[in-house]
């Protein structure tokens, strides 16, 4: 699409269509002169043969018709041209059929035995393999041209011919006349390449020969004549691009049979793009027979509770043991999902071999990427650009890769920011793939403490790395000048170059915006070299109307591509996540392209990973043990959540389809036993009656796969055959109702393997994408509900996953061992628990929605363990009221002296000894087979514990109020001190409420540890056995809690005042506490007795 670099805005609602920036309005050209002729028949466009000219079908009058066509009407149809009435005659590249002439000057062999394949894109082919599937055996023709083997019927060739055999001699004929002939598409024992029929339980009979045609048009000879068929039968199998081989558990998702074990594996670009690697059993079974073990101990620990009940302290025995009670069950929600645990490994050489073949154009799919972004001052315009040119320079075909940046607020800095980044890109782009560097975000990759220079003993590099990063500091000089002069909003707004004004100077209320930087016509690398699509997409605002954040923002992408591009594929990512690792987009194509298990992925998640966090990771920034534990078990279900950024979608899935059904391989039946005490016996009439409903079912999904569906007349014309006005208009109103009033995008949905729908002209192209942005377009549609990512919760990543999964979608887990993608983290305490919070709201809204996963989809497709996984997601939130209940009745038992377990039997040490040894025995296990160190899996636990009792438990209460009052509550974050340095902002102390309750927990806890120890000097040793059960109860709570108080210590020269103050508040507390410890004073007073002596 040529906008000739000028801004498109506009409204739909106003029926406003502008281009700002351009000094005339150049004329458009449509798609059809620009791609040349398109075929009268289907529709397609027309091949340009080796000549550089169009197929020409027929001579007479020039008909435009495709060569697809021009054959199936040859070999089908009449014969004859559609517009003058005369026949066809026989093209070179055509196979012959009856009533050609004989052209005895013509030698074209291979076009002759090459069955239609040659010169057909991919979709004609699956298409006629399909048709060749349900037709085998009866004798019929499909209708994309290729011959299936029944059209090779023996059986309608007369007897009485010298024969020929297939692949060795016939006694009765003479060696003079022997003549080899093999079938294109079969061979004697085994395949010549992975075809879509499957080989012939029965022998083939040597095929009569007519010595009148087969001499002279196979040719007459044994050697020269065998060496021709070699290197026919060489080049089919580079023809052919339809792969088979054996998929996940055995089944196809294509519509396709099981896996044909003499199928052969010739090279690497037939065997699978990737594979499963289970968790070695030497680890996986004693950690799952920990777990039942953990189990069997938590039931009898339960029973010993419940049973010995605490009489002096039944209040704090009944509390405990609800919150432990609780507690199991988070356990059990959290435990057995990660049952079957897996880790994946991809072979991007094979992608390569089987979709980039030399001298041939990439087959790749074509992937559209979206980045997220809404406040510039928030979120460095820096930043943003490092991720837009990080994917620019992926390593992945220029032209199957489109960048669409949303800008939900509308700022003119990040429409500036863009305009720079691209042309920094024109340079930074070759540099990357000239040189194959790691990372190609220049901000990382020049801040790098690396030996730049170890194993580079190409002088060119190091010049050119220098001047690149001469010229990336000048780039980052207009960034920060731009930022600079964003500072101070002039009162009339801001003004672009040519005086318009700012489109977005009201970012509540403007109209949407277009603006294509890179992918033009001209605009090119400094090497000459094309360069990926680089988009501004900022959609319609307006008062009144309700936009659903970054939800309706990513949804807007969602339409906007379908119209410009329309790539099978989706990549978001947020705008701080630049592409680590440039061939993460291959690594996702491994699974998503695989020809069988692929087609029921709806998305592929990578871990996230982070840059700028201290070594120690204090508050958990990394989320080590959800990255590294929790998802490889859910990648041995039915997949990983969806985590908000970092992911990979079929577009299809997210149009709110269903899954494609499994096909399940055909039973195994025994001939060893007789029929009538087989256990198969009876079963014909049923095989018989499911295979007529199948090719019943397979030729209605035949018919339907045949309709063209490219020209938006075919949506508007409803269904054929039904008089009716109001049935005809079914269809369209169903479409409507679901993608909203656009024929445009309703066209591009059906289209599973992309692409611009052709025709379309580039005008109305502009006009349509203005049209889907618009602030209404939602209204009364399915768009959030059903159809991309789900609103109704602010973590909107886990609801959408979770639709995805209830409609039968499987998803995938890829851990490259380079990083695929790195990210920044809030990495002091306040920003993180915020983080947190807003995490924990999203949950509380899901489980008071009707999409909660306690209650929804169960006639989906969401698997048991999977269910338990996202009832977890969203239940975590209630644990911070017993956890912060738990947390303070150590103090409490300290203070009052009493305890929630009465005095421990030798069965009861031996059961809460078990319990301890089997809760660290499952942690030990976990850490193993996820490759997760000590500290970050301690780390984990501390931070568990901090936001379990803040950040969770605000989130509760908000989210209580939100859903149920309609009351919004927000808490500020008010910046205290900063420092300079490196991780400076690990120091940086921000007051919020949040702090609070773990603040005081922490107080309390160390009252309670100094109260229990002063108690126990002053009545004796004989308190001291008891009180170690409460102190290490205590102690356990101050562990979890440390990290906080470092946190509120900042750094160790300094003390913020907030410390002085609680100081304060813990010594008054503590005087007011001094009447009743006073340690010095015996509490039964001083007993007096009379010595018997006299004084006097």
């Amino acid at each position: 699409m040529d906008t000739k670099g000028r801004l498109v805005a506009g409204s739909h609602n106003r029926n406003e269509f502008v281009l700002i920036n351009a000094d005339d309005i150049g004329r458009v050209t449509s798609v059809k002169e620009l791609s040349g002729q398109i075929c009268q028949i289907c529709g397609d466009e027309i091949e340009i043969t080796v000549d550089g000219e169009s197929f020409v079908a027929c001579n007479e009058c020039a008909f435009p018709v495709c060569r697809p066509c021009y054959e199936y009407e040859r070999r089908e149809g009449n014969q004859a041209c559609p517009q003058c009435k005369t026949r066809y005659k026989r093209i070179k590249g055509s196979p012959r059929v009856e009533g050609d002439e004989e052209e005895d000057d013509l030698d074209d062999i291979e076009n002759e035995l090459d069955y239609g394949i040659n010169g057909r894109d991919p979709q004609h082919i699956a298409e006629a393999m399909l048709s060749a599937r349900l037709n085998t055996g009866r004798g019929t023709s499909n209708a994309s041209g290729l011959t299936t083997p029944a059209e090779l019927d023996s059986s309608a060739v007369p007897p009485g011919i010298p024969l020929l055999t297939y692949g060795q001699e016939d006694a009765d004929v003479s060696p003079d006349k022997h003549a080899l002939i093999i079938p294109p598409f079969m061979s004697r024992g085994k395949k010549v390449h992975p075809m879509p029929f499957p080989d012939s339980p029965m022998s083939l009979p040597p095929r009569p020969m007519d010595p009148k045609k087969d001499l002279a048009v196979y040719g007459y000879g044994s050697v020269a004549w065998k060496d021709r068929m070699e290197e026919w039968k060489k080049r089919q199998n580079d023809k052919l691009q339809m792969v088979k081989h054996e998929g996940e558990n055995g089944v196809n998702y294509d519509g396709g049979g099981p896996y044909d074990p003499g199928l052969p594996k010739m090279d690497e670009g037939r065997q699978p793009l990737s594979r499963k690697l289970p968790i070695p059993s030497s680890r996986i079974n004693p950690y799952r027979i920990i777990i039942i073990l953990r189990l069997v101990i938590l039931g009898l620990f339960f029973h010993y509770r419940i049973l010995h009940p605490v009489n002096d302290a039944y209040a704090l025995w009944l509390i405990s043991v609800i919150c432990e009670v609780w507690f199991a069950v988070s356990w059990i929600f959290d435990q057995f999902p990660k049952w079957y645990p897996i880790e994946r490994e991809t072979y991007l050489d094979r992608l390569s071999l089987r979709y980039e073949k030399e001298g041939q154009p990439s087959e790749l799919a074509a992937v559209d990427i979206f980045v997220s972004t809404v406040d510039p001052m928030k979120e460095p315009p820096l930043i943003t650009a490092n991720t837009v040119l990080s994917i620019l320079a992926v390593d992945y075909p220029v032209d199957k890769v489109s960048c669409y940046v949303s800008d939900d607020g509308a700022a003119m800095l990040t429409f500036e920011a863009l305009s720079e980044t691209s042309e920094f890109a024109r340079k930074w782009v070759p540099f990357c793939k000239k040189f194959n560097i790691e990372p190609r975000a220049p901000e990382w990759y020049f801040s790098q403490k690396v030996d730049y220079l170890k194993d580079k003993l190409n002088p060119a590099f190091v010049r050119e790395r220098r001047a690149m990063k001469r010229e990336y500091e000048v780039f980052k000089v207009r960034i920060n000048g731009l930022v600079a002069m964003a500072q101070k909003v002039p009162e009339e707004g801001w003004t672009m170059q040519d005086g318009t004004p700012w489109p977005g100077n009201n970012v509540r209320d403007h109209p949407g915006m277009i603006q294509v930087f890179l992918g033009q016509n001209g605009v090119r690398d400094v090497e000459g070299n094309e360069l990926p699509s680089l988009v501004y997409v900022s959609r319609e605002k307006r008062p009144g109307f309700e936009h659903h954040k970054k939800a309706g923002a990513m949804n807007a992408l969602i339409r906007v591509t379908a119209i410009l591009s329309n790539a099978p594929y989706l990549l978001n990512v947020d705008c701080d996540h630049y592409i680590n690792n440039s061939k993460a987009l291959r690594e996702a194509m491994c699974f998503m392209m695989d020809p069988i298990s692929g087609k029921a992925i709806c998305y592929v998640q990578f871990p996230q990973r982070f840059d700028g966090i201290d070594r120690h990771d204090r508050y958990s920034n990394r989320n080590v043990v959800f990255f590294d534990i929790n998802m490889k078990g859910l990648d041995g279900i039915q997949g990983p959540i969806y985590v908000g950024t970092g992911c990979v979608f079929r577009r299809q899935a997210l149009y709110g389809y269903d899954a494609p059904k499994q096909k399940k391989p055909p039973r195994k039946t025994c001939n060893c036993w007789p029929k009538w005490c087989c256990c198969c016996f009876g079963s014909g009439k049923k095989k018989r009656s499911k295979s007529k409903e199948s090719n019943k079912k397979n030729t209605k999904s035949k018919e339907s796969s045949t309709k063209q569906i490219h020209a938006l007349e075919n949506i508007e014309e409803g269904i054929e055959g039904i008089d009716s006005e109001k049935s005809s208009l079914m269809p369209q109103v169903k479409f409507e109702k679901k993608f909203g009033q656009s024929p445009t995008f309703v066209a591009s949905t059906l289209l599973e393997d992309g692409g611009v729908l052709p025709g379309a002209n580039p005008a109305s192209l502009l006009k349509e994408a203005i049209h889907v942005i618009s602030c209404g377009y939602e209204d009364k549609t399915e768009w959030g509900k059903e159809v991309g990512w789900i609103y109704g919760s602010v973590t909107e990543d886990i609801l959408t996953g979770f639709k995805m999964h209830c409609h039968g979608w499987r998803s995938v887990y890829c851990m490259p061992k380079r990083p695929a993608f790195k990210g920044s983290a809030p990495i002091n305490l306040s920003d993180r628990l915020h983080q947190v919070l807003r995490w924990a709201l999203g949950s509380v809204e899901i489980f008071l929605s009707r999409h909660c996963p306690i209650w929804y989809g169960y006639n989906g497709g969401l698997k048991p363990l999977e269910r338990f996984s996202y009832i977890n997601s969203v239940v975590y939130p209630l644990t911070s009221i017993p956890l912060l209940v738990y947390c303070t009745l150590p103090a409490v038992c300290l203070l009052t002296g009493k305890f929630i377990v009465p005095e421990i039997s030798s069965y009861a040490s031996i059961l809460f000894m078990g319990l301890f040894i089997s809760i660290a025995a499952t942690s030990i296990l976990e850490m193993q087979w996820g490759h997760v160190a000590i500290d970050d899996w301690w780390r984990n636990e501390q931070f568990w514990v901090i936001g379990g009792v803040s950040s969770h438990l605000f989130a509760l209460f908000q989210g209580l109020l939100k859903v149920l009052a309609g009351v919004n509550t927000n808490f500020t974050v008010t910046s205290k001190a900063a420092d300079d340095g490196e991780f400076s902002e690990l120091y940086l102390f921000k007051w919020t409420s949040l702090l609070i309750p773990p603040m005081t927990l922490l107080i309390i806890n160390i009252i309670g540890v100094i109260v229990g120890v002063s108690d126990a000097i002053n009545n004796g040793y004989e308190t001291w056995g008891p009180l170690f059960g409460r102190l290490f109860f205590a102690l356990w709570v101050i562990m979890h809690l440390y990290p906080f108080l470092k946190g509120l210590m900042g750094k160790q020269d300094g003390l913020p005042t907030i410390i002085v103050v609680w100081s304060i508040l813990l010594a008054s507390i503590f005087s007011l506490l001094w009447v009743r410890i006073n340690p010095f004073t015996n509490k039964g007073g001083i007993v007096l007795e009379v010595c018997g002596l006299n004084c006097d």
